[in-house]
């Protein structure tokens, strides 16, 4: 049989070595998940230089009218702006009203927005949330989130995106890009969609809030990507402390 191993091994010499050096921003070590934002003055220069690149940003979902936002944000979940911007683009050219919407009925909506994942109850919460806007609200989109989240489909993150985009309210919906970049800059760290987005509305100044989440999700989308972030083209490059940080 062979011979088993000594578990009394001699304890290791400590390498004389020096640490390797911390990189830093602003004279600021950068900070372990789960810390503190960063100050106030990296926060404000943050969405400053981002709307600078972009001083309008919009949404990039098409519709037509309050309604067909609604819808089409719901048609989101899980799929690309893209893919349900092609799916919709007939289904509201015959049903841009919540009376149209019923009328078509569910297997033809099912039709129009095949190609998007989950369409089959994607649907089935199309046609009830229509019929429910008919039933309790008169055919209109209701314009408090608490009215909103009662409709099939519609959660926290689909209604802010609708009272921000159709209403200027100042919400901000959490998406994966956000989420992501919240963590990455620490402009709010978090570990749910909610913890992040409570976390922004503290500290994201009075100024960029109406603007705020569409500025965060584009530059997710575009620049500061899960994988391969672009850092290069990062207009905020210099302020990040990430660990995924690429220069």
């Amino acid at each position: 049989m062979p011979a088993k191993k000594s578990t009394s091994a001699a304890p290791k010499r400590r390498s004389s070595k020096a640490p390797a050096a911390v990189p830093t921003v602003l004279g600021k070590r950068p900070a372990k998940p789960g810390k503190k934002p960063v100050s106030a003055a990296i926060i404000h220069k943050i969405f400053e230089r981002l709307r600078e690149a972009n001083p309008e940003p919009k949404g990039e979902l098409d519709y037509v009218n309050v309604y067909t936002l609604l819808v089409a944000v719901v048609l989101s979940a899980q799929a690309t702006d893209v893919g349900v911007n092609r799916a919709t683009r007939g289904l509201f050219a015959v049903a841009d009203t919540p009376q149209k919407m019923v009328a078509l009925g569910e297997e033809k909506v099912r039709d129009y927005i095949k190609t998007i994942g989950l369409y089959r109850n994607k649907a089935k919460n199309v046609i009830a949330l229509s019929q429910q806007l008919i039933d309790q609200y008169g055919g209109e989109v209701p314009r408090t989130r608490e009215a909103l989240e009662t409709l099939p489909g519609v959660g926290r993150k689909t209604a802010n995106v609708v009272l921000n985009i159709a209403w200027g309210e100042e919400t901000i919906a959490v998406d994966t890009h956000l989420f992501r970049l919240s963590n990455r800059l620490r402009l709010a760290p978090g570990k749910t969609p909610l913890e992040v987005e409570l976390g922004l509305e503290k500290v994201v100044p009075k100024e960029f809030r109406r603007h705020a989440h569409h500025w965060l999700i584009l530059h997710g989308r575009y620049i500061c990507k899960a994988i391969r972030p672009e850092c290069e083209k990062c207009v905020v490059a210099d302020l990040c402390t990430s660990g995924d940080k690429r220069i």
